[in-house]
This record gives structure tokens, C-alpha cells and sequence, in this order.
């Protein structure tokens, strides 16, 4: 029979991490569900069930993040699987976007992140269990025009999971990385995306056509976030969970044309390449 799992899902108020609560309640798990406001609200579009704890969350205060992780240990006794999913997309051009712009997609992205897997790690650890699931994002995956400071936020995303995913095999904690392609939640909307206030004219035939693109695609996009969630349940109900699991047939279009470049380039360029070692090494 299988074994009901506890939760924690961070962001849960609506895209993906609405979807994914959604479906850890229908399959039977528990879950603690973070806001970061108006907890009442998520309990009662969640149905108010049995099996689910609400609680706010600020992902950029550790010890909120604490608080949280304390939480879900006392209401539900252990913790089997975390999902990071809070953050907010920032669409700009590279140049474009002011320091604090950059530092505030970071601090809720990357640092708020960090937060949250190191106040629920030490009980990952106790218990020998558990699986670590960080959202990125096709841009995670590959830079594309428009998205490559927010999609810096999930390279480094990226990066962290696969060193803790060799860190944490021998304490029996999994961790994956989920890139999902471009999906049909409210991503594109004010609400989850911020664009930068300064517009430089010179990239309008690049930058400016995916600010055009971002707004007519908007929930257009192919991906269907119920699907997405299903998808996670059946992540945290595998024994051997892969360390990338990308969502969607657009995720990988864009990481094979990159990989298809990525090979040409090493190609081209192999006797530069091989050619750096000192002569002892050779």
C-alpha cells in the first residue's frame, strides 16, 4: 500500500503551486501549504480538507522559513518532500534592469530558495528520507532573449540542486530540478511577473518583440499546469527520481537546439579546447 507523504509547497496561491497542492490533497497525501498573505483564502479554495495546514511564509526571512519548517514537523511529524516553487519571473533585457531589480528577483529566487531547503534539511536528515524538488525553468536550461537575468536566478538554481543531489544520496534525500516550458498559469500576468522599468530602444527588434510575444502568448502558452502537477506526484512516488525532469515539448526544443550548438562550437573549436593542458597532463 502506499505510503502517504507530507509536503511543503512554497508559493501556493495560484500557477503551478496552487495545481500541485491541489493534487497532493486528491492523491491521498498531507500537505503544508505556504502563503504569503490571506491564509484563509487558500483553505477554502482547497475545500478546507482534512489533510492540508496553511501557513504564511516571507521566503526571504530565515527565520520565517524556520517557523515554517518547525510548523509542519508539529502538525504533521515529518516532512517527506519540499517543493520550491515560489519566485516571480523578470523579463528585461540584460542591460536594461536596475541593480535592485536584479538583487530582488535573486533574494526571492535564489536566496529565499536557500532559506527554505536549509530550514527543512535538518529534518530531511534525521529521518534519512526525503526529496528536495526546486522549480526552475527553460531558461534554466538556456538562455533566451528577454528572460536571462531571471533565467540566471534559475541557472543558479540549476547548479545547487545538482551538487546537493550528490551531497544528499548518501543520507537517502533525493533532490530534482523541474524546468518547465511555457505553461498556461497567470506566470505572464502583474502578479507573477515583473518587466523593467527602463526600455532601451536598441533592443526593441529583440527584447521589445518578447515583451510584444509575452503579452499576446499570455495563458496561450501549450503547457497545461494540471498535467504539470501530475507529473510532480508521480516524481515524489518514484523510487529512483531523475536529477532534470523538463515539462514540456518546447522545453526541449530550446535545450536541444543548445546542446546541437554546444556540440558544434566543441567541434569546431576541439584542438584550442584539448590543447590548454601543460604537456604533463597530456
Amino acid at each position: 500500500m502506499k505510503k502517504n507523504k507530507v509536503w511543503l509547497v512554497t508559493g501556493a496561491a495560484r500557477g503551478f503551486g496552487f495545481e500541485i497542492a491541489k493534487a497532493v490533497l486528491e492523491s491521498g497525501d498531507m500537505l503544508i501549504a505556504t502563503v504569503r498573505s490571506n491564509p484563509q483564502v487558500l483553505e477554502n479554495a482547497l475545500g478546507n480538507h482534512k489533510n492540508l495546514k496553511v501557513a504564511l511564509l516571507e521566503i526571504t526571512n530565515e527565520a520565517s522559513t524556520k517557523d515554517v519548517a518547525k510548523q509542519a514537523i508539529e502538525y504533521f511529524g515529518r516532512i517527506d518532500v519540499l517543493v520550491n516553487n515560489a519566485g516571480y519571473g523578470l523579463l528585461s533585457a540584460v542591460e536594461e534592469a536596475t541593480d535592485a531589480e536584479v538583487k530582488a528577483n535573486y533574494e526571492v529566487n535564489v536566496f529565499g530558495l536557500l532559506n527554505v531547503t536549509r530550514a527543512v534539511l535538518p529534518y530531511m536528515r534525521k529521518q534519512r528520507s526525503g526529496h528536495v524538488i526546486n522549480l526552475s525553468s527553460v531558461g534554466g536550461l538556456t538562455g533566451v532573449t528577454g528572460w536571462g537575468l531571471y533565467g540566471s536566478t534559475k541557472f543558479a538554481v540549476e547548479g545547487i540542486t545538482e551538487a546537493l543531489a550528490t551531497e544528499l544520496a548518501p543520507l537517502g534525500i533525493h533532490a530534482t530540478t523541474v524546468e518547465p516550458g511555457f505553461f498556461r498559469t497567470d506566470f505572464l500576468d502583474g502578479s507573477s511577473l515583473t518587466r523593467s522599468e527602463n526600455i532601451i530602444e536598441d533592443y526593441k527588434d529583440t527584447v521589445g518583440a518578447m515583451r510584444d510575444y509575452a503579452t499576446q502568448v499570455n495563458k496561450k502558452q501549450p503547457g497545461d499546469a494540471v498535467k504539470l502537477a501530475q507529473a510532480f506526484i508521480k516524481l515524489a512516488n518514484s523510487e529512483s527520481p531523475p536529477l532534470h525532469l523538463p515539462l514540456g515539448k518546447d522545453t526541449l526544443v530550446y535545450f536541444k537546439a543548445k546542446m546541437d550548438s554546444f556540440y558544434s562550437d566543441i567541434e569546431i573549436w576541439n584542438d584550442t579546447i584539448t590543447g590548454t593542458d601543460h604537456e604533463d597532463a597530456l
